[in-house]
């Protein structure tokens, strides 16, 4: 035994190095398992989460992807047009009378359809190709071409994205 009272026998040795010696007296005793069962739970909360978004992630991001192969074409009487929808997708929406029932469309960009002269109204007769997704909300048919008469409109690209209108050129050569 040392002169300040501490034994230098190879458990002691053994329980300094490895940090030990603060589980058998003071205010740690009480501490340590606190935090070792808060821990414990933590870590159990993240792995719970973590599954459960594994299992939840793949399904909800597969029905929100367009994918053009699935890709279908309606032909219906437009009910009702609105420029601006209140909930999402955000943007022109049509109301479509189809052969099989009633139909909710986004039609992309209101500012394409407007630089396009592309107008509708209840009682026209369209065309439409896009494809049926999942969202939040419910089931949505998103247009990626539009037609109406003669005059046919692309509004998504092949992947699904939105198409904007081109912007005007100002005449002037870009640096």
């Amino acid at each position: 035994m040392r002169s300040d009272g501490i034994s230098r026998s190879p458990e002691n040795i053994l329980e300094a190095e490895l940090g030990f010696f603060c589980l058998r007296k003071g205010p740690m005793i009480r501490l340590l398992p606190r935090r070792a069962g808060i821990t414990w739970l933590a870590g159990a909360f993240l792995l719970a989460t973590t599954a459960s978004a594994q299992q939840k992630g793949p399904i909800a991001q597969a029905s929100l992807r367009y994918d053009a192969s699935r890709e279908v074409s309606v032909q219906g009487t437009v009910m009702s047009y609105a420029e601006n929808s209140s909930s999402a997708p955000f943007g022109p929406h049509v109301t479509l009378q189809t052969s099989s029932g009633v139909l909710d469309v986004h039609l992309g960009s209101a500012q394409l359809l407007q630089s396009n002269q592309f107008t509708l109204a209840a009682g026209d007769e369209i065309r439409v190709i896009g494809e049926n997704v999942t969202l939040r909300t419910g089931p949505q048919f998103l247009a990626r071409l539009v037609q109406k008469g003669n005059q046919a409109l692309a509004l998504r690209s092949a992947s699904g994205f939105p198409l904007r209108p081109a912007g005007k050129s100002s005449g002037k050569g870009a640096l």
